[in-house]
């Protein structure tokens, strides 16, 4: 095909525009097929050792052959067949013709099908936690940097008491920490489906083995551990249970949420001007507003997240409606929400990593907004020292309200800035705290301990997960998009 004719027809953002090579790779047909002949191979070791008429001539021709996939064959053998399995099974014998009788043996579809999947959504795991990972490592230094530096806290989005850019970045982090967690679990649960048959129960390698149920058991252990599995389900229909698609997906959405939570506070906070994404030398904001620094970064992430998220609904409704011992209304939706929920989050990872490496922060801007509303917060510090001096505290309440209402006046209705230490500085009333109000003031007497509270998580949470992937760290991301 010219290279031409590839712009005349869809092609997925997911993998022309945005996914890694790894994980484009890792559910390529390329990676799908030829794991489909090392499950027949597997099969065949595993079946000859274990005493049936399989030649290691038979398993020589298999091996060699196991990459040199005829891809236009199997798409001519799966239009005569209207059967992808055994479209494959014939191409394969084609160019094994010692092995073409015992390729497949024994086995229903699903041997190669199901098994390929749990495969790819292992092998997916893999790509995705060390990209966690170095997200989680880059926010930890983020949080470090910056454990100390007051910042207004919002609830409502309305500004709230002070907190640190540093503890607000470990609010981050700790949701991360779980989705770590949460895919870990997932990929260490994941089982092999097995030898089984076509409908879970055996049979057929019973009858292979005349009834000799050990070797029956063998040949499942064998072949799991040939693909790299320490367990496979010990029960199955003719498919693995599609709850196991629900319980990957569910903590890759999951992730999307956090990620997406994550991207609204920095793009909040873009807004603000207190924190920005990474903005390259030549990149352009906007195509009419030469000024902005729009979170395109960020932006990409919540988009993404938002379809990582929605994937979820196809393994619920696929495993709620998996009548029996199985039905095929699964494959289709399967083929699509399985690859698309693994690409989609090594999308937002992959972004998001961009993003922590090289987060700004204003400390002047932020100061600012400090400065702004301060002084509200601080009536009750002033109350209370007012108090030490020897003041009434009712009466000082009191003043203190008038004055904050007007000084409210002047920044809603007027547009000015808050005034309120200005008005506390001309009233007589509070003369005998005036020497010490700068004091009472300061920013760093209202964090409480967020600074502690920031390297005690660090400590003890955050960077013990990180252990086991110290050597994939220093990968950096460069977007290209």
């Amino acid at each position: 095909m010219e290279a031409a004719d590839e712009f005349m027809k869809y092609r997925s953002p997911l993998v022309s525009r945005y996914a890694s090579k790894e994980m484009a790779y890792n559910f390529s047909d390329r990676k799908k097929f030829t794991t489909w002949r090392k499950l027949w191979i597997y099969l065949a070791k595993a079946e000859k050792a274990l005493g049936l008429p399989i030649t290691d001539v038979q398993i020589v021709e298999m091996e060699s052959h196991e990459k040199d996939i005829d891809f236009a064959m199997a798409a001519e053998e799966e239009r005569k067949l209207r059967h992808d399995v055994m479209a494959h099974v014939h191409t394969f014998a084609h160019c094994c013709p010692a092995a073409a009788p015992i390729i497949h043996l024994g086995a229903t579809s699903c041997y190669v099908g199901d098994n390929t999947d749990l495969i790819m959504l292992r092998d997916g795991f893999d790509i995705l936690l060390p990209k966690l990972a170095r997200v989680i490592d880059r926010l930890a230094n983020f949080a470090e940097k910056y454990a100390n530096l007051p910042t207004l806290g919002f609830t409502h989005y309305q500004p709230a008491q002070l907190t640190t850019v540093g503890k607000r970045a470990c609010l981050w982090l700790q949701d991360l920490a779980m989705d770590m967690r949460n895919l870990q679990r997932a990929r260490d649960d994941l089982r092999f489906r097995g030898v089984k048959g076509t409908t879970g129960t055996q049979a057929s390698f019973l009858q292979l083995f005349q009834g000799e149920h050990d070797k029956v058991e063998d040949l499942d252990r064998m072949v799991t551990e040939m693909a790299g599995f320490k367990k496979a389900y010990l029960v199955t229909g003719q498919t693995y249970s599609r709850k196991v698609d629900v319980d990957c997906v569910s903590s890759l959405a999951s992730m999307g949420a956090s990620v997406h939570k994550i991207c609204t506070d920095i793009r909040l906070l873009a807004n603000l001007k207190e924190i920005e994404e990474p903005f390259e030398k030549d990149q352009i904001g906007s195509s009419a507003m030469p000024y902005k620094r729009n979170p395109m970064r960020a932006e990409r992430c919540c988009s993404l997240a938002r379809h990582l998220v929605a994937l979820l609904s196809d393994p619920l409704q696929t495993a709620s409606v998996q009548w029996l011992e199985r039905t095929l209304d699964d494959s289709a939706n399967r083929r699509i929400s399985l690859p698309e929920s693994f690409l989609t989050a090594d999308i937002i990872l992959s972004t998001l990593q961009n993003i922590t490496e090289g987060l700004v922060v204003y400390p002047k801007v932020i100061e600012r907004h400090i400065r702004h509303e301060l002084p509200f917060m601080a009536t009750e510090n002033i109350i209370m020292a007012m108090v030490k001096a020897g003041g009434n505290r009712q009466d000082c309440h009191e003043k203190i309200r008038v004055l904050s209402q007007e000084a409210a006046a002047v920044v809603k209705q007027e547009g000015g800035d808050n005034d309120l230490l200005a008005r506390v500085q001309k009233d007589p009333y509070f003369a005998p705290i005036l020497g010490h109000l700068d004091s009472v003031l300061d920013p760093k007497t209202f964090i409480g301990r967020a600074p502690q509270q920031v390297t005690r998580f660090l400590s003890e949470e955050v960077r013990p997960l990180l252990e086991p992937f110290k050597a994939k760290m220093d990968v950096k991301i460069e977007l290209e998009l």
